[in-house]
C-alpha cells in the first residue's frame, strides 16, 4: 500500500494540482446533508494515535467551499459547512503521502452523508460543475477502506460478503461499471462493514461523462481490512 501511494504521489505531482478535494469517511457525518470543512488552516491530528512528533498542515480554501454550497443549493442538494480545526485521519493519511512535493496546494475536506446512494452521485455531479467553472487544476481523492470483515482478525466479525464486496467493487471500477457499483446489494455492502463506498460514489459522480481508465495499483488486507490504491487516469 505504501509503495502504491508513492507511485500515486508521482502521478499527482505530474498533474500539478492547485487544489485537492479529499472525500473522507471520518468527516462530520450528517444524516441529511453532505459536509464541507471550510477552515482556512488544516493541521493534522496524528496525536490521536499517540504520534506527537509528526506535524503537517495544509491550507484550506473557504471560498471554494462557499461555491460548492451555493451550487448545491441551486440543485437542491443539502450541504452543511463546518469549521473543524484539524482534519481526520481519513484525510490526513492520504495527504501525508501524496502532497510532499506540493507545498503550495490547497485542500478542501469533504464528507459524505446518510442520504441515498443516488444522492452521492448527484452531489458528485454538482462538484464537477463547480470544478469545471474554476480556472485552477483540481485533483480529487476518495478516501476510505474497503471491507472490515475479511478475516477472523478483522475489526468487525468475519463475513463472506466482505471479500465478495471488495472483489466485485474492484472489478466494476476497472470496467467503468458505475451503474453496477450503484446497484450493489445493500445487504452485502452492510455485511462488508466498509467505509469507502460512498466516497467512491461521489467521485464517480464527478467522473460522469468523462472518459477515464481505473488502474489498480495495489490491494491487500494485512489487518483484515481491504486497502485499495488506484488511479482514475484520463
Amino acid at each position: 500500500t505504501k509503495e502504491a501511494l508513492l507511485k500515486l504521489e508521482e502521478d499527482l505531482y505530474l498533474a500539478r494540482p492547485q487544489l485537492i478535494l479529499i472525500i473522507s469517511p471520518h468527516m462530520s457525518l450528517f444524516e441529511h446533508a453532505f459536509s464541507i470543512n471550510a477552515q482556512a488552516k488544516l493541521p493534522s491530528l496524528f496525536d490521536h494515535f499517540g504520534d506527537l512528533t509528526t506535524k503537517k498542515e495544509w491550507a484550506g480554501t473557504p471560498e471554494f467551499a462557499t461555491k460548492i454550497s451555493n451550487e448545491a443549493k441551486q440543485k437542491n442538494i443539502p450541504v452543511q459547512l463546518v469549521s473543524q480545526t484539524g482534519i481526520d485521519h481519513g484525510a490526513t493519511v492520504p495527504l501525508y503521502y501524496l502532497t510532499n512535493h506540493l507545498p503550495e496546494v490547497k485542500v478542501l475536506p469533504l464528507g459524505y452523508s446518510d442520504l441515498p446512494k443516488e444522492a452521492h452521485l448527484q452531489y458528485g455531479e454538482v462538484l464537477k460543475e463547480v470544478i469545471m467553472k474554476d480556472d485552477r487544476r483540481v485533483a480529487v481523492i476518495a478516501s476510505g477502506d474497503l471491507s472490515h470483515a475479511l478475516t477472523v482478525e478483522s475489526p468487525e466479525d468475519y463475513h463472506e460478503d466482505g471479500s465478495r464486496f471488495d472483489k466485485e467493487l474492484i472489478q466494476m471500477l476497472e470496467v467503468r461499471n458505475t451503474a453496477g457499483i450503484l446497484g450493489m446489494e445493500p445487504t452485502m455492502v452492510a455485511n462488508a462493514h466498509e467505509c469507502g463506498y460512498r466516497s467512491l460514489l461521489i467521485l464517480l459522480g464527478i467522473l460522469t461523462n468523462i472518459n477515464y481508465t481505473f488502474r489498480t495499483y495495489s490491494y491487500e488486507a494485512p489487518f483484515g481490512v481491504g486497502y485499495l490504491v488506484g488511479n482514475f487516469v484520463f
